[in-house]
């Protein structure tokens, strides 16, 4: 009977040591939350302007014809010249991109009688992007002046964004912490280090106010021209603090 009882205190004797060793070797995790202290989110949107330096506009024909092969070649001719009046512009072929082409029966309908077939209307349309907004007014002359009589935008965007966003993200983050440091001061604490950022999204233009396509007298003849005005770029980031 004591022989028994000394092979069962030697395996439990065993386990703990296994248990012990097992505790040793696994691997210490921090936690998420700080054990001493207070934590704070705060969510904080940061915000910078740019002038915009493009703009994309959607320039097309629409004719008209009895038949709908007519129709279609005399939109193909007038759309010929308007994308010739675009390479004479200067603008790059990499920034000309057919949008839509369409071609549509025209009905006249009679009471308490079928429709008919009157001709057929034929829509082809580009969209343009142009690098140098002060020009696009002046070049939607010219395709007017070709054939265009379909004219739809502008839409204005900053090329290349990423100073932007950089520059929101950074006044996200001061933004934060101004934030953090009056919830601190108002609890009786202080801000001790920042836990965890992350970032919430961002937007590389809010629509603002539109952009203004005006009509101004030049010495022979009215001239469109587009004003660019400013777009806003925003970063929102979550930010995590320790206060004590």
């Amino acid at each position: 009977m004591r022989k028994m009882t000394w092979q069962i205190a030697a395996l439990a004797l065993a386990g703990a040591s296994a248990a012990s060793a097992g505790a040793q070797v696994a691997p210490a995790v921090e936690p998420m939350v700080p054990a001493s202290g207070t934590v704070l989110d705060v969510t904080a949107q940061g915000l910078s302007t740019r002038v915009p330096d493009v703009a994309t506009i959607r320039a097309g024909v629409v004719t008209q014809g009895t038949t709908a092969a007519t129709a279609l070649s005399d939109n193909a001719a007038r759309m010929g010249r308007v994308l010739q009046a675009l390479r004479r512009a200067g603008v790059a072929a990499r920034d000309i991109s057919t949008s839509s082409v369409t071609l549509q029966p025209q009905y006249r309908y009679g009471e308490n009688q079928p429709p008919v077939i009157t001709g057929y209307q034929a829509t082809n349309s580009v969209a343009v992007r142009f690098r140098d907004i002060a020009r696009a007014g002046t070049i939607l002359d010219a395709l007017v002046a070709e054939g265009a009589n379909q004219i739809d935008g502008p839409a204005l965007a900053i090329d290349d964004p990423d100073a932007a966003l950089n520059e929101a993200r950074a006044d996200a983050v001061k933004r934060a912490r101004t934030r953090a440091d009056l919830y601190a001061r108002a609890a009786g604490l202080n801000v001790v280090r920042v836990v965890s950022i992350a970032e919430a999204g961002q937007d590389t233009g809010e629509p603002g106010q539109p952009p203004m396509v005006q009509m101004r007298m030049a010495a022979a003849a009215p001239r469109t021209e587009i004003v660019a005005g400013e777009k806003q770029v925003s970063a929102t980031l979550s930010v995590r603090f320790l206060l004590r």
